[in-house]
C-alpha cells in the first residue's frame, strides 16, 4: 500500500519535511496527512526519528526543509506556544508533568496557558479520567507511572486541542492501565472527533487504536499499513523490525 497523498481537507498535511540536531540530519522528505478525527500510528525501531518527527511538528526542533500545514495554517515558522494555540497538542515521552504541583494545579496551569479560565470546562476534562478524581490534591510526582500518563493526557486535553501528538504513552505502564488508556483514547476520539498521531512500539496498543500505521526507517516514512496489516507479524517485521 502506498503512502497516502496529502489531502486539502486534512487537519494535518506534511510535505517534504526535514529536520535534525545541529548539523546532524535526522528526518528526510517526510510526507503524510491526517484527516480530521483520524487516528494514525507510527512504528519503527528506536533511533528511526519518530520522536524527532513529533518534536519537529510541535516546533521544539526547527525544520530545515518542507512544509507542515495544520488546519490550513503553515506551522513552519511558528513557536510551540503558537502551534498549541492553533489546537495542536503534545504528550511527550516521559510525560513531563510538574511533579511538585497537585494534579489540579497541573491541569489548571495547562488550561490557563491556553486562555481557558473556565473551571467548568476543566471539570469536563476531569470527568473523562475518573481515576484522577480522588487524586486532585495529590502532588503529580507521587502518582504511579500510569496515573502520571493519564494526567499528561488530561493536561493536554485541558488546552482544547484538535489533534494530539502522543509519544510512547505505554512506556513503563502496567497492562491494566494500558487498557484504560486505550479505552480513554477511543472515547475521546469518538466523542470529541479528535485526531491523533501515535508513536508507539506496543503492537497490540497501536493496532487497537490506529486506522493507519506509518513505518519509519532512518528518518523516512517507508511504508503505510492498515490496522489489519499490523496483525501480520512477518509484514511488520519486514518493514519495522518489530515483532
Amino acid at each position: 500500500m502506498s503512502i497516502s497523498e496529502n489531502h486539502p481537507h486534512s487537519i494535518l498535511s506534511v510535505s517534504g519535511l526535514a529536520s535534525g540536531y545541529g548539523n546532524i540530519p535526522i528526518l528526510s522528505d517526510i510526507s503524510f496527512a491526517v484527516a480530521d478525527g483520524e487516528f494514525v500510528g507510527i512504528l519503527g525501531h528506536n533511533g528511526m526519528g519518530k520522536t524527532t518527527l513529533l518534536r519537529t511538528l510541535m516546533g521544539h526542533i526547527c525544520s530545515t526543509a518542507g512544509v507542515a500545514l495544520f488546519n490550513g495554517c503553515n506551522l513552519t515558522t511558528l513557536v510551540p506556544e503558537a502551534r498549541a494555540a492553533l489546537g495542536l497538542g503534545y504528550v511527550p515521552q516521559g510525560r513531563q508533568i510538574f511533579p511538585a504541583l497537585s494534579v489540579w494545579d497541573n491541569l489548571k496551569f495547562a488550561a490557563l496557558s491556553s486562555g481557558n479560565e473556565d473551571d467548568a470546562k476543566l471539570a469536563e476534562v476531569i470527568d473523562i479520567f475518573p481515576r484522577l478524581k480522588p487524586l486532585l490534591s495529590r502532588q503529580g510526582g507521587v502518582l504511579s507511572g500510569g496515573e502520571q500518563q493519564l494526567l499528561a493526557l488530561a493536561r493536554c486535553l485541558a488546552t482544547t486541542p484538535r489533534l494530539i501528538l502522543l509519544d510512547e504513552p505505554t512506556e513503563g505502564i502496567q497492562p491494566s492501565i494500558i487498557e484504560e488508556i486505550a479505552d480513554t483514547l477511543k472515547d475521546i476520539q469518538k466523542k470529541h472527533h479528535m485526531a491523533f498521531v501515535l508513536v508507539e512500539q506496543n503492537l497490540e496498543f497501536i493496532r487497537a487504536l490506529s486506522e493507519r500505521v506509518l513505518i519509519m526507517q532512518k528518518g523516512c516514512i517507508v511504508q503505510e499499513l492498515t490496522s489489519e496489516d499490523v496483525i501480520k507479524t512477518d509484514l511488520v517485521h519486514e518493514f519495522s523490525g518489530l515483532a
